[in-house]
């Protein structure tokens, strides 16, 4: 029988976030509500989920359930069956900030919770957790979680507002300033500030504008930078640290991510 395994991400310095993982697990849990908006996502196994105002739904592994805070739900494997799921939990007061400030729609507190068996949420859901449970930065976490609200809302209700767009001059502006910051210095907030945006309105026109996040580009002009000092010659945990990642296993799984070989495949040819 496999065994159960649970794990919890919390950081301090990140205080309006934290997730959980759970593997072929059991645990059975009575009707309850949270201080909280929260994503559930079925890995493996089946659940049964009220709190949507639709009766009892069945949840098959790769659908995810948005639970508004004070929303009344419980969410349950079969009977005498295990099953595995994420959970993340984001504070009420910091969601509602970030919407207000991009002018975004959202569900309410208490109002019923939401069904998604879209393949591609879920996929970028589980990149996204992977991601808070990895060594990578704070503010890429914050970068990241910011997106994945942001386009959820945006797909879930209409916008209050169209999609904002960089001027040509602003955007050179934007990619020169990126470019020259030391990684550990790049703040959404901060650059949000400067362009007169909202988080998640900087994100949706700076992707708009080059296809990338700002912390995806970023990463992206570091790996590029990345295939050159290897090229030259230069040892891997060198260039990792040159590129200011945390350690050099972060650099290969970034490298990896974008290049499809590792740091050490690539030198090797």
């Amino acid at each position: 029988m496999p065994r159960t395994h649970a794990a919890l991400w919390r950081d301090p310095a990140l205080p309006h976030v934290e997730s959980r993982r759970a593997c072929h697990s059991r645990a059975c849990y009575k009707a309850h509500s949270h201080p909280t908006f929260s994503i559930g996502a079925v890995d493996a196994g089946v659940s049964h989920f009220t709190g949507t105002g639709n009766g009892q739904e069945r949840l098959t592994p790769g659908t995810l359930v948005m639970v508004p805070a004070q929303r009344v739900h419980a969410c349950n494997p079969e009977p005498g069956q295990a099953w595995s799921y994420q959970m993340l939990h984001v504070a009420g007061d910091w969601l509602a900030a970030l919407r207000l400030e991009s002018a975004l729609g959202g569900a309410g507190p208490g109002e019923p919770a939401r069904i998604c068996r879209d393949p591609e949420v879920y996929r970028q859901f589980c990149e996204l957790n992977g991601l808070l449970f990895s060594n990578a930065s704070n503010a890429e976490k914050d970068a990241a979680l910011i997106a994945f609200l942001g386009d959820l809302d945006v797909a879930a209700y209409p916008p209050l507002a169209p999609a904002p767009a960089l001027e040509a001059s602003a955007l050179r502006g934007l990619l020169a300033r990126i470019e020259g910051l030391d990684p550990a210095q790049l703040s959404l907030d901060a650059l949000a500030r400067e362009s007169g945006f909202g988080r998640y309105a900087l994100i949706r026109a700076f992707r708009a504008a080059t296809g990338f996040t700002p912390h995806a580009y970023l990463l992206n002009a570091r790996v590029n930078r990345g295939r050159q000092l290897l090229g030259e010659g230069q040892a891997l945990a060198e260039v990792a640290y040159r590129l200011g990642f945390a350690d050099q296993s972060h650099f290969q799984r970034v490298f990896k991510a974008y290049v499809g070989v590792t740091p050490g495949q690539y030198r090797g040819g």
